[in-house]
């Protein structure tokens, strides 16, 4: 254990879940890299990890977030308005067999093209066939539309943030806090899904800000840092998560562990500290169930279950580390 820390004028005494959170991190990666290998399970003799579903330590590894990028982003048209458009769609529902669900309906899914009632249609279609069309990792909220149904809702949010210039705004915006307020301006879009959003636009050419730049915490990242830092960190997130990316070479050092980034070439960015704190939020449901958040949540909902498909890594091309990546997934 270390002892109190100060972080934006605040002295903040670190609980047993700050070291698990680096430990966590730590063996999280380690799982995935042996998973893009190609190694045979068991991946992990942590049984917590084994028998739960978290998501990478990178965000961009994930594998919706590696769906998004190579399957929606940089598959297709890259006019700006188009790349915008599938972003949008595809994280309003945040669910890959939706989005080709979509694509087996509709065909090439494009703004040029977009008529609502026939996306309307194929979704309508898929839930009264007791389809999921939404994603489980979090909760979108619905915009008040006055349609019956979300999903109806959510597509013409889409259409009106298409339609009143929303690309042409994103691509003047000065920085990712000004690019995100853009975002939360809309109805239904608040601040945790507006970053989220924001950092996948960012994904694009679309914009080009530094992932440091910027940050939200979300619920489950609020709670993480709770349980880290204890309430007296609540008000001061944002500079926590900063503080854990600018720190984690020397906690890892600290604690013996070997970490050497994404494919060796990239430190953890904001983004993935504050998703970190929500999937330790999760694991400390367990490890530590004497340490309590804000929600109180005492159980890991989701179960982990082998995927059949390969796991992708291939990244933006503007952070120059896919041939890194291919070389490491072939050590």
């Amino acid at each position: 254990m270390i002892g109190p820390i100060v972080v934006a004028g605040r002295r903040l005494c670190p609980t047993p879940v700050f070291d698990t959170y680096w430990r966590f991190t730590a063996e999280r990666q380690r799982v995935y890299q042996a998973r893009v290998r190609g190694d045979p399970p068991p991946w992990t003799a942590d049984p917590i990890i084994a028998s739960y579903r978290f998501t990478s330590c990178y965000r961009t590894a994930d594998r919706v977030s590696q769906y998004l990028i190579n399957e929606v982003i940089y598959c297709g048209s890259q006019d700006p308005d188009e790349v915008l458009f599938r972003i949008l769609l595809f994280r309003f529902f945040n669910r890959i067999s939706t989005w080709e669900l979509l694509r087996s309906g509709i065909g090439e899914v494009t703004w040029a093209g977009f008529h609502l009632d026939s996306y309307d249609a194929v979704l309508t279609a898929a839930i009264s066939a007791s389809e999921r069309i939404y994603s489980p990792a979090y909760v979108i909220p619905s915009p008040r539309f006055g349609a019956r149904r979300k999903h109806t809702n959510h597509l013409m949010l889409l259409e009106q943030m298409m339609g009143r210039g929303l690309c042409r705004r994103l691509e003047t915006a000065v920085s990712m806090a000004d690019a995100f307020r853009l975002l939360r301006r809309h109805p239904g879009i608040g601040d945790f899904l507006a970053y989220q959003l924001i950092i996948d636009v960012n994904y694009s050419t679309l914009i080009d800000f530094d992932e440091m730049d910027f940050v939200v915490a979300g619920p489950g990242a609020r709670d993480g840092i709770c349980k880290c830092f204890g309430p007296e960190a609540r008000g001061v997130e944002a500079e926590l998560i900063g503080y854990m990316s600018d720190t984690q070479e020397q906690h890892f050092a600290r604690l013996g562990l070997s970490f050497s980034g994404l494919n060796g070439s990239r430190r953890l960015q904001l983004i993935d500290c504050q998703n970190l704190f929500c999937e330790v939020d999760k694991y400390a449901r367990v490890a530590h169930p004497e340490i309590t958040g804000y929600s109180g949540r005492t159980r890991i909902k989701q179960r982990f279950r082998p995927n059949d498909h390969a796991l992708t890594c291939w990244f933006p091309p503007k952070w120059s580390i896919n041939e890194v990546a291919q070389s490491h997934a072939r050590i």
